[in-house]
């Protein structure tokens, strides 16, 4: 069973950077589809990042898509979000998700157990 234990969460002010770091056990990461969703005070969970499996390629919502970079390490197992030009909409919960389905982040099929992440003005 695929455990996934997130940390690098905090507060940090706007214009700031963080990386947030998603180490996963029990099976080869390398395997499932990774992803980064995150949910803001009042609002659903969304994806914002996904990488894929099959061919290594990266997808970003427009939310983040130029400031968020989603990396991973095979050796260490474990996922990688970079956080730069951080805004205080980027305030939320971020989830570190796993998918049986390698090129497909949608309908995780695992989750981690979130880390905070403030962005003050």
């Amino acid at each position: 069973q695929l455990q996934l234990v997130e940390s690098g969460g905090g507060l940090v002010q706007a214009g700031g950077s963080l990386r947030l770091s998603c180490a996963a056990s029990g099976s080869d990461l390398n395997y499932f589809a990774a992803g980064w969703y995150r949910q803001a005070p009042g609002r659903d969970r969304e994806l914002i990042a996904c990488s894929r499996a099959t061919d290594g390629s990266t997808l970003y919502s427009t939310a983040v898509e130029g400031r968020f970079t989603i990396s991973r390490d095979n050796a260490k197992n474990t996922v990688y979000l970079q956080m730069n030009l951080l805004k205080p909409d980027d305030t939320g919960v971020y989830y570190c998700t796993a998918t049986y389905t390698p090129d497909v982040c949608s309908g995780p099929d695992f989750w981690g157990q979130g880390t905070q992440v403030t962005v003050s003005s």
